[in-house]
């Protein structure tokens, strides 16, 4: 029996697994200085393409979280898809609905990076900010105390007991927390099994997204080069209990029967997988000090890229709330996460599930639905509006970009004021009020006495704030609130409640 050892054993956050979700918490944690420890059974990282496609709202996340440049970099734009009929002709289409950046939405394409870059960009800055994962590092129990929570944990320096203050179980679809919380997970399997592997293979050109067999969904497979590589992902449907052969010359045979071509050869595979499709949400995304993220609060079919980047987000919205809890906080403040988040996912789930009927019917297309742009929490708690709003953007939702200048003349987006880890509050043509300083709290004032100046109407056009109206925008870049000037208490209160320590407005 191995020692179990007492070392080191505190700390203020532990995050089971290290996939997309883990990885976002502990950058965002990282950033804010709460100290955490991020454990993964595995013994390597993953080196799948799994999740491919990061939707636009997910590319506005990276860029405030320091690494755009290094995930537009690991990747490239989607090819168009190329959907080849049974007689042997063709018809190329778009695989997104092609618009172009506007001020209010810089990034409106899906960016394809395989998982396993994008998870070895987010390690890269992790460990810059002075943090590694802990590979080969297995939970194996879990012990809720009042004021902490005792984890067993499995690994190469034997094992150990660990008290953190909160658990967060990105441990996916299979989850170990979940599963010994006994958390319910509804839904359905879907009637539906896939496989997907990432080949090398010759025959093909990378300049298109190669789709066969839309005529008969059983014997559907595509063949997508990943950006980044010179890898192909190859998809395909399965049938019943069809268990294929996964070697480089089981997937040459699949490719060809097909698709009907004898010029395709798979020379090696990097890695394979087959699944079923499921549809579940869990019926609660925390027990106490413990909280699950990502695919261990929901599965669903991979149509429409939806799942990373719904994972991404989660863990987005959690972290910044744990952080201030943690620096004192009311701890209530933590039940907003599945308040906001649950219902999101729910909905993801609805429009998966649609999108793979669709695909199953050869008639899948990506709209605005699936870039994330659209997401907000209107129903939230977190959500102030003194008075209600009848016109512009509402707390909850997704705050804009806009290109402004400083009072002297330098020219910058809004992006650039809301990145970090800090809540901004924006003034439109309002009172010159003074607000006491407080380090969680940046102040902007566009108008009279201010230090900002709207380019071309696009702040006001994005916006739509009145004169006088004072805006709150929380650190993961969501309306929290909107009040006149006349309602500065209520915006004190929800400060106060939020952990941002103004002792008054004046």
């Amino acid at each position: 029996m191995r020692p179990i050892m007492l070392m080191n054993n505190e700390t203020d956050v532990l995050i089971c697994g290290a996939g997309p979700t883990g990885l976002t918490l502990a950058l965002v944690l990282a950033q804010r200085g709460i100290p955490f420890r991020v454990i993964e059974k595995m013994e390597a990282p993953f080196h799948g393409s799994r999740g491919k496609g990061l939707q636009p709202r997910t590319l506005e996340i990276f860029e405030d979280l320091g690494i755009l440049e290094e995930i537009m970099a690991a990747g490239g734009p989607y090819p168009p898809q190329r959907e080849y009929q049974e007689d042997g002709s063709w018809r190329d289409s778009p695989t997104a609905e092609q618009r172009p950046p506007t001020p209010s939405e810089p990034y409106l394409m899906p960016w394809m990076v395989p998982q396993f870059l994008t998870e070895a960009v987010m390690r890269t800055k992790l460990g810059e900010l002075g943090h590694q994962v802990e590979f080969g590092c297995e939970l194996t129990g879990l012990e809720p105390e009042q004021q902490s929570v005792n984890a067993r944990i499995t690994g190469q320096r034997g094992e150990q007991l660990l008290r953190a203050r909160y658990v967060v179980a990105a441990d996916g679809g299979r989850s170990f927390v979940r599963n010994l919380l006994e958390i319910d997970f509804p839904g359905k399997t879907l009637g539906a099994r896939a496989m997907v592997a990432d080949v090398s293979l010759q025959g093909l050109n990378r300049d298109v997204w190669h789709r066969f067999s839309g005529w008969a969904k059983e014997r559907q497979i595509s063949l997508c080069p990943l950006a980044g590589t010179d890898l192909f992902q190859v998809q395909a449907a399965l049938a019943g209990d069809e268990e294929p052969d996964l070697s480089a010359d089981g997937l040459t045979s699949m490719v060809r029967e097909r698709t009907g071509r004898t010029d395709i050869t798979v020379g090696a595979v990097r890695w394979a997988s087959t699944f079923q499709m499921h549809a579940r949400l869990a019926q609660q995304y925390r027990a106490g000090r413990i909280l699950l993220a990502g695919d261990a609060a929901h599965v669903h079919p991979p149509t429409g890229g939806q799942g990373l980047n719904t994972s991404v987000q989660d863990a987005y919205n959690l972290a910044w709330k744990l952080a201030a809890v943690l620096k004192g906080a009311e701890e209530t403040l933590l039940d907003t996460y599945e308040e906001e988040r649950r219902p999101i996912a729910e909905s993801m789930l609805g429009l998966s599930t649609r999108l793979l009927e669709e695909a199953k019917r050869g008639e899948m297309r990506r709209g605005r639905e699936v870039q994330q742009l659209d997401l907000g929490y209107p129903w939230s708690t977190l959500a102030l509006e003194a008075p209600a709003r009848q016109h512009g953007v509402l707390a909850g939702a997704r705050a804009p970009d806009a290109p402004v200048a400083t009072t002297s003349g330098t020219r910058l987006r809004l992006f650039e004021l809301l990145r970090g880890t800090h809540w901004t509050l924006i003034g439109f043509h309002a009172p010159a009020i003074h607000f006491p300083e407080a380090k969680d709290l940046q102040v902007h004032l566009f108008g009279p006495g201010g230090n900002l100046v709207d380019c071309d109407g696009h702040f006001h056009n994005a916006y739509g704030l009145g004169q006088g109206e004072w805006m709150l925008v929380r650190p993961d870049g969501y309306i929290g609130a909107i009040v006149s000037s006349d309602n500065l208490e209520a915006l004190n209160n929800y400060l106060q409640r939020v952990g941002v320590s103004l002792r008054e407005v004046q």
